[in-house]
């Protein structure tokens, strides 16, 4: 990945996720994340990885992410300073939940060894 590439993610994840924060409500309980941000060589496309807490409510909050993209997509069109800015594709975040399973095995593991030395 070109050094180009990551700074254009870097801004990409700081303005989304301020705008979140600002342009959309959600419940006051849920947790909205972006967690990492993958552009296109070309810019022609941003691949946005969004995290929710509870879990139960992703399927809610990416609707309404969904729903207000074209919204969302002009507010970062307008802030950013770039002569071609990539079109926005809000994605479920896997990795973080895989992370969290694999914590917890290790977690497990961990647990049973000191069972078995005492």
């Amino acid at each position: 990945m070109s050094k180009r590439i990551k700074r254009v993610n870097q801004l990409i994840q700081k303005t989304l996720s301020k705008l979140l924060l600002k342009e959309l409500d959600f419940a006051k309980e849920v947790i909205i994340t972006v967690t990492r941000v993958n552009t296109v060589s070309d810019l022609s496309k941003t691949i946005v990885f969004i995290s929710v807490i509870p879990e139960e409510q992703i399927e809610k909050v990416m609707r309404s992410l969904n729903r207000n993209i074209y919204h969302l997509q002009q507010k970062i069109n307008k802030k950013l300073v770039m002569k071609r800015v990539p079109k926005i594709i809000f994605e479920i975040e896997t990795k973080t939940a895989e992370a969290d399973r694999i914590e917890k095995l290790l977690d497990g593991l961990k647990n049973n060894e000191k069972k078995d030395n005492l």
